[in-house]
């Protein structure tokens, strides 16, 4: 013990050093990411690549601090020129001879992906971020803040005409802006602060946030108690007007019901990037060497999401179907997600494809987290895979919550049309996949979730082509079209919870009723929808997590 407190007083006060692994002590590499870009190695500036795309991917890796596959970063960073992954290589090298030192590789990347390992690197948004979320933070250093946040996050690093990129950059702007929000409305409500100290940054953060009720019932608040009425009527009046105007429900006279909606600023935008971030992606191998990318965030009694048709790690957060349903589940679990092979941040280049081959995947990420009991959650074909990992490792398995699932694929039906018209999608997959025209994977879309609206389809339609390779998503649908589990169904010992959207664009009710009547003492649950993938804005979704809360918590 007193070593180590020697050791973290030295560390105070080097300032500049970290200790790595072995406990030798290296340079600290530091990024500003808050007005221009700059980077510092142990204090002294470090010149940045002249090409601004360069300088864009290491913020960008920086901050994302995940794996990106090359050909997303491609996509991201260029516009489609004669060799992307070759000029992806050269900015990639730039990159390295800034952030790489002796013995200590910070980038790491493959033939397939690239990271930035950032532990121990500090980077000016993420340590804002850290101290706004201190409880014990002086009054002085949250003032400080938000000076600091005043800065555009990367001035001048806008990529016009990178759509991809803009997006992400305008959405942790917004976030950083958020992030001030938040500053301001800890200031305007510091037991340290005098109230016309507390006023004046209530003033400032309802400015920031005009439509924010929680920044106005504070304002409201504070002119009451200190006695400024003349102010506290006009104001009263401006802000009712400005709500209703806007359509938001807020009243100066119901204070609580204000306070109980929103009491904090959130940081984040509706997609909930600070899931994103604090999710660890790691990596794990098959027993057939496949490299198997896995997920795990919050805390709790684990739930094992197993793949299903799609599966992108860092994208799933930004889905319009599953994210809610996904945030809801790990805010008092631990929530564990994979990429199997063939898609996502997994290894694509694959030889074997095959049910079997999932398997192992699930196996390989279950080994990986060291989890010995948990919930085994199958949506659509994974419905399948689950089934066959619960009969042979009854012990592992907790709970079994099958959605939208099915025990035998259609390629196997007795209807010959029927296969005729899975395997003509399946050539059109094929032949269509990457293009441009959307209409390819419209046919996924328009199945998936017919009520989604045309962002939502947008969305999901690039997710799919970001996902996995026109190849593998050809191999995928008719490996799917041919599962098989209805002879194990019988030998299911676990408790085990069939849901289904009665109106299934995809795979009908019948099919979830089936699983439900040839598995042992299983519930079923008929939601009132026809998505396949549910939207997490609709009812459905809200009824799906209570059916799954309320069969863990009885079993």
């Amino acid at each position: 013990m007193v070593i180590r407190f020697l050791r973290l007083k030295f560390e105070r006060a080097m300032g500049a050093f970290t200790f790595d692994e072995s406990g030798s002590w290296t340079m600290t590499l530091s990024i500003k990411t808050l007005g221009d870009l700059a980077i510092s190695n142990d204090g002294i500036p470090v010149a940045l690549p002249p090409s601004k795309r360069t300088r864009a991917l290491l913020a960008y890796l920086a901050v994302t601090a995940r794996p990106h596959r090359r050909d997303r970063l491609c996509e991201v960073f260029w516009k489609l020129p004669d060799d992307p992954r070759s000029t992806l290589r050269w900015s990639l090298s730039k990159i390295r001879q800034i952030v790489n030192v002796p013995d200590k590789e910070r980038l790491v990347s493959d033939r397939e992906r690239a990271s930035l390992l950032t532990y121990d690197i500090s980077i000016d948004i993420r340590d804002i971020e850290m101290k706004a979320n201190d409880p014990f933070i002086s009054p002085t250093e949250l003032e400080n803040l938000t000076i600091r946040l005043q800065e555009t996050f990367l001035d001048g690093l806008d990529l016009p005409g990178q759509d991809l990129f803009q997006q992400w950059l305008t959405a942790q702007r917004r976030m950083a802006a958020q992030l001030r929000a938040k500053v301001m409305s800890r200031l305007s409500n510091h037991p340290e602060l005098t109230a016309s100290k507390q006023l004046l940054w209530a003033r400032k953060w309802e400015e920031l946030e005009p439509y924010n009720p929680s920044a106005a019932t504070r304002l409201i608040t504070l002119l009451e108690s200190i006695g400024m009425a003349q102010e506290l009527s006009t104001t009263s009046i401006k802000l009712t007007k400005r709500f209703h105007t806007a359509g938001i429900q807020w009243s100066p006279k119901k204070r609580s019901e204000n306070n109980a909606r929103s009491t904090v600023t959130e940081i984040g935008n509706p997609q909930d990037y600070s899931l994103a971030r604090r999710q660890k992606i790691q990596f794990c191998t098959t027993e057939d060497s496949v490299r198997i990318a896995y997920a795990s965030v919050g805390n709790g009694p684990a739930i094992v999401k197993a793949a299903n048709w799609l599966n992108h790690l860092e994208h799933d957060w930004d889905a319009p179907i599953w994210s809610p349903l996904f945030r809801d589940l790990a805010s008092d679990h631990r929530f564990i997600r994979y990429d199997e092979r063939g898609c996502g941040l997994s290894d694509w280049s694959v030889a074997d494809l095959s049910f079997p081959a999932f398997i192992k995947d699930l196996e390989a990420v279950v080994g990986a987290c060291g989890v010995n009991r948990f919930a085994l959650l199958g949506i659509s074909q994974g419905a399948a895979l689950s089934i066959a990992y619960a009969v042979a490792h009854p012990d592992k398995v907790s709970h079994l919550i099958l959605f939208g699932g099915y025990a035998k694929g259609y390629g196997l039906s007795n209807n010959a049309m029927l296969k005729r018209e899975r395997e003509a999608v399946v050539t059109l997959t094929e032949m269509g996949w990457s293009r441009d025209n959307p209409a390819y994977r419209q046919i996924f879309s328009s199945t998936f979730m017919p009520s989604a609206s045309s962002s939502e389809a947008a969305w999901f339609n690039d997710f799919q082509k970001t996902s996995t390779s026109p190849k593998n998503a050809a191999r995928f649908m008719s490996i799917f079209d041919h599962i098989n589990v209805q002879d194990l169904l019988p030998m299911v010992a676990v408790p085990t919870l069939v849901i289904h959207s009665r109106d299934d664009q995809r795979v009908s009710v019948n099919d979830g009723l089936d699983l439900a009547a040839n598995i042992p003492n299983a519930e079923f649950v008929g939601l009132n929808s026809d998505s396949h993938s549910l939207l997490g804005r609709e009812p459905a979704s809200t009824d799906f997590l209570q059916a799954v809360r309320d069969f863990i918590a009885r079993h």
